[in-house]
């Protein structure tokens, strides 16, 4: 297979070879280093490329060049490829419009001139340029293939995972894929077997649990020691927060998440308010580089289980789960919120085939061409509407209340009004739903005039408000009458204080069961941002050693 390709491009020739040298020695075992000495050059060199079936993984152009900048140049490049990654190398006074070309043409990177030493200002961002670049851009001869039916849930349910852990694979339809017959054929296999996930070097697996294809991927379904430190429930943006400081503080840290990290911020399309990343970042880039930080200060990450309860054993706690269980000797639930169920009559007869909760990547894709439905007003419902509306060909924002702008943040606002293909219906509600085997239809009633009216759609994503995962805590943790966790000061009330059972009163994160904590979403009264849950997973970990002293 030929190697993707790098393109630097710089009208001074001195500079140009420089730059090359410098990528040449430390990428091209993996990629093509061609130089181009002009904008012209550089965008016939990418016809030449693509006329070859050759990927370009990376642009990096100067910005001060005759005839076409390098603005200029990076604007054409990312009309006639996509997903190639940009990098443009400017001088200080051009910052102003680097900065300007992050929103204007979606500019990956600027860096100032000179980058010597390359291997301090030069290779770290490129090598997070490349890595995501080649996430997106797997070899397919490593790809799990998913043979299975567009309206299957159980097809839907593995899809998510996959995506979620960020494991390549390849969707085949068997009602419009030749492939996908021709393989189900050579499984010796029928409809009962679908949907047939194929991990390479291993047998065909059929209907499998996402368990067992977390097993079959080499994912570590179970924990390695009989006693952890910290045992961290929940993957999302606290969990892994947690995750990193504990690991990195020498604690024995194991995080137990039932479906994939990231939690409801994976799942999101960009997230653009998140400090220091200025052109924002997806959910799911978020949640790669938490996982990787984490497991390299030892963290153990433990996927595809569903904690059941818990329960106190003198200085110990143990989670269970269906099959097993691991022992602590401190607690933190980081198991966030999950998506609201939208209450319309005939809607929960569809399944997963219904209604969407969340939106991953995958799905946006499946959706190009059609007409969309999304329910909600907060950030998460406008990112994902932004998303949506890359591929479909129109999106329908449903919202509840008078405007956008009561709910949603105004970057966000903005924007949504001012895509094309996406239309806002406020003081709309979706009351019904109907379809045979999948969602063909939604009733939309508008409560300015009072009118209903049935539209035609197969997709629908929900985004209404959140629901915490504390039922498996049982009663020994105190909940509001939501079931979000109640919290340090919040356990001092009349309500709750005669449960507290020491002299000490509880940690500012501690749950009404000494030596048990809770951060993120699913605590009461938290922020519901990404930002202030890392905050407070961050957090978590200094009073964790608070706790772990005293015992």
């Amino acid at each position: 297979m030929a190697k993707p390709a790098i393109l630097a491009v710089d009208d001074d020739v001195a500079v140009s070879r420089a730059i090359t040298r410098d990528l040449r020695s430390r990428y091209g075992g993996d990629y093509s280093i061609i130089r181009a000495t002009s904008g012209a050059e550089a965008l016939a060199t990418m016809a030449e490329l693509a006329l070859r079936d050759r990927s370009v993984a990376l642009v990096a152009s100067d910005q001060r060049m005759p005839q076409m900048t390098g603005i200029e140049l990076l604007e054409q490049v990312r009309l006639r490829t996509p997903d190639t990654k940009l990098l443009l190398l400017t001088a200080y006074a051009d910052t102003d419009v680097a900065i300007k070309a992050i929103n204007d043409i979606g500019l990956d990177y600027y860096l100032l001139k000179p980058w010597d030493p390359p291997a301090d200002r030069l290779y770290p961002v490129i090598d997070d340029l490349l890595d995501d670049w080649s996430e997106d851009h797997p070899d397919d001869t490593a790809t799990v293939r998913v043979v299975g039916h567009r309206w299957s849930d159980r097809s839907q349910e593995l899809k998510t995972f996959l995506a979620r852990n960020h494991v390549p694979y390849r969707w085949l339809d068997v009602e419009r894929d030749e492939e996908a017959q021709r393989l189900l054929q050579l499984a010796d296999g029928g409809p009962e077997d679908l949907p047939l996930v194929l991990v390479p070097d291993r047998e065909a697996l059929r209907t499998p649990t996402t368990l067992a294809v977390a097993e079959a991927l080499g994912l570590r379904t179970r924990a390695e020691q009989p006693l952890y430190d910290l045992c961290i429930v929940g993957g999302g943006p606290a969990g892994l927060a947690a995750a990193v400081y504990a690991a990195s503080e020498g604690l024995r840290t194991v995080v137990v998440e039932r479906d994939a990290p990231g939690g409801q911020a994976g799942q999101s399309a960009s997230i653009e308010n998140y400090l220091g990343f200025p052109k924002g970042l997806t959910g799911a880039d978020l949640t790669h580089r938490a996982v990787a930080q984490a497991a390299r200060f030892g963290a153990e990450m433990v996927l595809a289980r569903d904690v059941l309860g818990f329960e106190s054993r003198g200085p110990v706690h143990a989670v269970r789960f269906d099959s097993g269980e691991i022992e602590a000797r401190a607690l933190l639930v980081a198991t966030g919120v999950s998506y609201r169920r939208l209450d319309a009559e005939g809607l929960d007869a569809l399944g997963l085939q219904g209604a969407r909760y969340g939106a991953t990547a995958s799905e946006a894709d499946e959706c190009r061409g059609e007409e969309v439905y999304v329910v909600g007003a907060a950030n998460s419902a406008g990112q994902a509407a932004l998303n949506l509306a890359r591929f479909a060909k129109r999106v329908v924002l449903v919202v509840r209340g008078e405007s956008l702008t009561q709910t949603m943040s105004q970057y966000l606002v903005g924007r949504v009004l001012a895509t094309e293909n996406i239309e806002v219906l406020v003081r709309t509600e979706v009351v019904a739903a109907r379809g045979d085997g999948h969602l063909e239809a939604i009733t939309l009633a508008d409560r300015a005039n009072g009118t209903t009216a049935e539209v035609a759609t197969s997709w629908l994503f929900v985004f209404i408000g959140a629901m915490p995962r504390t039922s498996w805590l049982g009663d020994a943790v105190a909940r509001d009458d939501k079931g979000f966790v109640l919290t340090g000061p919040e356990l001092v009330g009349a309500d709750h204080a005669a449960g507290w059972p020491l002299a000490r009163p509880p940690y500012a994160l501690e749950t009404s069961v000494p030596g048990v904590f809770a951060a993120g979403d699913v605590r009461l009264d938290s922020m519901k941002r990404v930002a202030s849950a890392v905050g407070e997973g961050a957090m978590s970990v200094h009073l964790v050693h608070r706790y772990l002293a005293t015992i």
